[in-house]
């Protein structure tokens, strides 16, 4: 669609000049969604294995606490399971991905400190409780990772919208008002050597 103005040297300088910077920022969301895309692929890779990692933990967790059961009995095992400090300090900042903050989680890596007695207890406990510290640790990477992917979704979806709105409609549009004001100044320019032409003739 050709812009509604009117057909000057000074309009088409200005059209040329914002045909050209559509076109650059055109080729910077371009390489940005690139970079985006590459990196949620990757995150996505990341999730998958941490998703991979967990379930086997799960069922190794759950395998060794229950032989934590079957030896100690359930009692014992729900009772130190209710003594353990569930808390653990970790805080939230954001890390920065193309101008896109993203969720950066960071968190103690302390060892794990027993809140029971070691008397009468079962290695098997022991092991269930340090595998499932790790679950928990992994979850919060989990989250980090599955909330990059969903911002970098919405990030590379307002840059495909600005991209097909350059590419699809301002890029054409002006390339269109380019066109029609250089044509334009092209006709005005072969009148107006009509008419000079013309006028030498009649004084001649």
């Amino acid at each position: 669609m050709i812009q509604n103005i009117a057909p000057t040297k000074s309009n088409l300088l200005k059209t040329k000049d914002n045909l050209k910077l559509s076109k650059t920022g055109y080729n910077l969301i371009d390489k940005k969604r690139t970079v985006l895309i590459k990196e949620m692929m990757q995150q996505i890779e990341n999730a998958k294995k941490i998703q991979e990692d967990v379930k086997q933990m799960f069922e190794q967790a759950y395998a060794v606490l229950q032989e934590a059961n079957i030896t100690m009995g359930v009692m014992a095992v729900s009772d130190i399971a209710l003594s353990i400090d569930k808390a653990e300090n970790f805080e939230i900042s954001y890390k920065s991905v193309m101008g896109l903050d993203v969720p950066s989680v960071k968190y103690e890596h302390g060892k794990l400190r027993p809140h029971y007695s070691m008397h009468m207890t079962s290695p098997a406990i022991d092991e269930a409780i340090r595998i499932f510290q790790k679950i928990k640790r992994l979850t919060y990477r989990l989250a980090e990772t599955e909330n990059t992917v969903y911002k970098l979704s919405i990030e590379i979806k307002k840059n495909q919208k600005r991209a097909n709105a350059l590419d699809k409609i301002q890029i054409p549009n002006l390339e269109d008002t380019v066109k029609y004001i250089s044509e334009s100044l092209e006709e005005k320019e072969r009148e107006d050597f009509y008419r000079l032409k013309k006028i030498k003739k009649r004084k001649s």
